[in-house]
């Protein structure tokens, strides 16, 4: 694909145009991503319902934690999409000035956009490509390699905060659970029979590792 500066069959004109019409596609992918993470966290809140009402506290905290970190997410993803909308919007700042200068101007802005969405993972490819592309084009400058590297929450989610935990379930339960208790080993009042619960545990662990799997599939 020509550039602007290597191609005369490219003006500054089309190829901002071009880059526009990335990002929206971009865009989809990002909302597309979205609503696929809220979908699967409303299957998450039933599961901690149904895990409420048979007692199952360990269950509750583990998807609980699996809430928080699709939250983030989805939070991310959000601010991406406002990034992805600066890009634009100075996509239309650079038209603008093509026609008094001739010519792309170097903006920090979108120097600054660039090297946050770099690191997403949905759309890391498309915004490295665009990245090079503006660097050729005299946008922006050369991001250094590890800018591309992808953001690591590791440490950050296996520290999610105990309020939030609580909050969570006491949102969802409606305050059934009350305040979470410090240790996951405190149990909640049995609320079916003992003997209903121990036969659907086994069904309950291998729904929650699903959802789980499904939930990571989705963030990564």
């Amino acid at each position: 694909m020509g550039l602007f500066g290597k191609s005369p069959d490219k003006s500054p004109k089309e190829l901002v145009n071009e880059w526009a019409q990335k990002i929206r596609k971009e865009s989809r992918v990002i909302d597309r991503q979205i609503r696929d993470i809220q979908r699967e966290e409303e299957k998450v809140k039933r599961s901690i319902k149904d895990a409420a009402k048979r007692g199952q506290r360990d269950v509750c905290v583990i998807l609980a934690k699996e809430m928080i970190q699709s939250k983030r997410a989805v939070t991310k993803l959000y601010a991406s999409k406002a990034q992805m909308n600066s890009v634009q919007l100075s996509m239309k700042n650079q038209l603008a000035l093509v026609r008094v200068a001739g010519s792309l101007q170097k903006s920090t802005e979108v120097m600054k956009a660039m090297q946050n969405l770099v690191k997403i993972p949905e759309i890391q490819a498309t915004m490295r490509e665009l990245s090079k592309e503006m660097m050729k084009a005299g946008i922006i400058e050369e991001m250094l390699e590890d800018t591309f590297e992808s953001m690591e929450d590791g440490e950050e989610m296996e520290e999610a905060a105990e309020e939030e935990v609580d909050k969570i379930l006491f949102e969802i339960t409606a305050g059934a659970l009350g305040k979470a208790p410090s240790k996951v080993t405190d149990a909640l009042p049995e609320l079916q029979p003992a003997a209903a619960a121990a036969a659907s545990e086994d069904e309950s662990e291998e729904d929650i590792e699903a959802m789980q799997s499904r939930l990571a599939a989705l963030r990564s």
